[in-house]
């Protein structure tokens, strides 16, 4: 098993349980961090490019908290989908979820509506975070010559 994946499983794990456990974190947990964590950690992108897809996915979730907040409603979702994939086909944010990330304030229903945008730049800053850590320790790992077969007995799973 990757490192990478361990850590980063860990980590939704723990923002799940913060926006659980603390009320006004409730906007913490949306689904896309799955998806954004896949994409972080299958491809090899730099930080620079992680941080331009945080950036759009920071952007997008304004845009749709901002559109829900003046008329919520369908014609709304609309604009707020049109407009989204409009930005990351212009600005090259190469990165689906950021449509998603935008759709939070239309199911949501959170009390705190302009606490999205900061709980999708705080989760995905958290998120690179998380996965810089993880490199380090792989790095770490590989350095200090514990095998696949040790790493394998590390974490419990039987050898390959």
């Amino acid at each position: 098993m990757n490192i990478k994946i361990i850590v980063i499983c860990t980590y939704i794990a723990l923002i799940y349980w913060l926006s659980l456990h603390i009320s006004f974190l409730d906007t913490l947990f949306f689904p896309t961090i799955g998806a954004f964590s896949f994409l972080f950690v299958t491809r090899s992108f730099r930080f620079t490019e992680i941080g331009k897809i945080t950036f759009g996915a920071f952007v997008s979730s304004m845009i749709g908290t901002l559109i829900f907040w003046v008329y919520p409603s369908s014609i709304s979702l609309f604009v707020n989908v049109l407009f989204t994939m409009w930005l990351i086909k212009r600005l090259n944010w190469n990165a689906p979820p950021i449509v998603a990330v935008s759709l939070i304030p239309f199911f949501s229903h959170s009390a705190h509506p302009w606490l999205i945008p900061v709980s999708v730049c705080m989760v995905l800053l958290g998120l690179m975070l998380f996965l810089f850590l993880a490199e380090r320790i792989e790095k770490l790992w590989a350095g200090s010559g514990i095998t696949k077969f040790g790493l394998n007995l590390l974490i419990g799973s039987k050898a390959e």
